[in-house]
């Protein structure tokens, strides 16, 4: 009898909340690297990315696979948005429009593909997931170390106009690590942080700091077409993924309700719809359905109706 795992499968029975209400992130457990020479080895075919149109974690690997244009040598599959008792489910079990089945390992939850990689694995089935289909395991599911991996170490697959596009240039590497670091903790996690604490004074923690992130946010974005320098980088993307949910989800549903981004953010507004708009790595990943339908559908313990909203409208602004 295969054991029970429902517990790490399940996100209405295993949130991982302390005694004090406040949600605590478990650390990614797969951290191998692709290199040239070692085990792991840049080859076009070889590695297979799942992810969720949903998840802004997954996202960030998406919108790198375009940007560096990776599509012909990591194929990609797509899970439905609704997660529900066993994980996230492959096309084959729900066939959510967008969804795939899984060609490499036939899977039928991203749970099976963990569990093949490590029987006893004890963790989160988590996306995104970077595969290997030569050693039949997982990497790599920690996105901001795939997306690093993406940014350089396939350069010699691409063409030189490909390879030469750098996400985390040197001259910037200091700021945007700093930047990363709190936008992390009080922005791209400070959303969970604020829609999963099951006390008032956890929700509290986490909603002002958010609050007074994206004021600095909205600060450091006048009159600038990017976060940092005069270029697309790492912090740019793994902002977006978090903004672009911004009103449609955690505005309502994580209860981030001081402003909208569109109603009281200018400048991270008109960012966020430049990017959207003008750059078809970040348009072509952005899938509202998905995202609506995920959090609506797959948090009992917050929208036990499963109701999903059908606003706003429009789920981004055009560019003026």
């Amino acid at each position: 009898m295969s054991r029970d795992t429902t517990l790490q499968s399940d996100i209405t029975k295993g949130n991982p909340t302390a005694n004090d209400g406040s949600f605590k992130r478990a650390d990614a457990s797969f951290r191998n690297h692709v290199k040239k020479g070692a085990e792991f080895a840049p080859e076009s075919g070889r590695y297979h990315l799942y992810v969720s149109y949903a998840c802004p974690w997954a996202h960030r690997t998406l919108i790198y696979r375009k940007v560096k244009g990776l599509e012909d040598h990591i194929p990609v599959s797509v899970v439905s948005p609704r997660m529900g008792a066993q994980g996230w489910p492959f096309a084959n079990v729900d066939a959510f429009p967008g969804a795939t089945t899984d060609p490499v390992n036939g899977a039928e939850h991203v749970k099976d593909i963990y569990l093949k990689t490590e029987p006893n694995y004890g963790g989160r089935f988590t996306v995104p997931v970077l595969w290997d289909t030569k050693t039949s395991a997982i990497v790599n599911n920690e996105s901001s170390e795939i997306i690093r991996i993406f940014n350089t170490e396939f350069n010699d697959l691409l063409t030189p106009e490909q390879a030469k596009i750098d996400l985390y240039p040197e001259d910037l590497r200091a700021q945007i690590d700093e930047v990363n670091s709190w936008v992390y903790d009080t922005v791209n996690n400070g959303v969970y942080k604020s829609g999963f604490a099951t006390t008032q004074a956890a929700y509290e923690a986490a909603v002002k700091p958010l609050f007074a992130s994206l004021d600095r946010l909205e600060k450091m974005l006048e009159g600038k077409e990017y976060l940092l320098g005069d270029q697309l980088t790492e912090a740019d993307v793994r902002l977006y993924t978090t903004i672009v949910r911004f009103d449609p989800v955690y505005h309502g549903h994580f209860k981030c309700n001081f402003k909208t981004i569109r109603g009281g953010y200018p400048n991270i507004n008109e960012w966020c719809k430049r990017l959207y708009w003008k750059n078809e790595a970040f348009k072509s990943t952005t899938e509202f359905n998905h995202i609506k339908t995920h959090y609506y559908w797959s948090h009992g313990m917050i929208n036990p109706t499963r109701v999903v909203p059908l606003g706003p409208v429009p789920a981004i602004e055009p560019l003026n």
